[in-house]
């Protein structure tokens, strides 16, 4: 049997228009007792992620537990990219049991939801696997989550992946939403998102393009 291959995305792939981005607990209590990644690390990875999301107009929800009474702001990477949304604070640790929360899921209306945030092992795993049971494409991604221990967090990203979410990194997050750098209109936002929050990445495109003049997508 013979398979005839075309230029076309896999289905699986993430696009700017069909899922929503659901950002859990980037606060301080939190990520106080994080010790699966480095603090600014994490810092780092979820400000790529609510730029990418904010940039590219996925739709977000910001969530958080006890703001007022224990856990406190959530992180300004990610609140100052969605400027003036507002935060649903839960009392459950699961917010896929929040009312609130789930309201806003169904006004967004997309079947395919995108999870990051403290911790990994229930914070994430309880609404990834909820919204699994529930007939939604999930997935997590894992560097922008933390747990209190390095086998806290690898353990949920284990069982998240056994039950069949599908896990991701921010980068990743960032250049799938992108995907072909023939994209002009959203080329100077990719590549700017990525130099200030990409890492070695970030400054390999800096050194590209002071050095260069060099882009992404160029053919020599």
């Amino acid at each position: 049997m013979s398979i005839t291959a075309t230029p076309t995305p896999g289905k699986t792939l993430l696009s700017p228009s069909d899922h929503a981005l659901i950002l859990i607990d980037y606060q301080s209590q939190m990520a106080f007792a994080t010790k699966s990644i480095a603090p600014e690390l994490l810092r780092v990875n979820a400000g790529l992620v609510s730029r990418a999301a904010a940039g590219f107009k996925v739709p977000a929800i910001l969530t958080t537990v006890a703001e007022k009474s224990f856990s406190g702001p959530m992180f300004d990477e990610v609140t100052e990219a969605f400027p003036g949304q507002a935060l649903l604070d839960r009392t459950s640790m699961n917010t896929w049991e929040d009312a609130a929360v789930i309201r806003e899921v169904n006004r967004i209306a997309k079947s395919r939801l995108v999870f990051a945030g403290l911790w990994t092992s229930v914070c994430i795993v309880g609404p990834t696997l909820s919204a699994l049971d529930q007939g939604f494409e999930v997935y997590a991604i894992t560097d922008a989550c933390g747990d209190i221990s390095p086998e806290a967090h690898e353990r949920a990203v284990e069982r998240m992946i056994q039950a069949g979410v599908r896990p991701m990194t921010s980068l990743q997050y960032l250049l799938e939403l992108q995907r072909d750098w023939a994209r002009t209109a959203t080329y100077d936002l990719t590549t700017g998102i990525a130099k200030k929050w990409g890492g070695a990445y970030g400054i390999g495109i800096n050194y590209a393009k002071a050095m260069f003049g060099a882009s992404e997508g160029s053919h020599s």
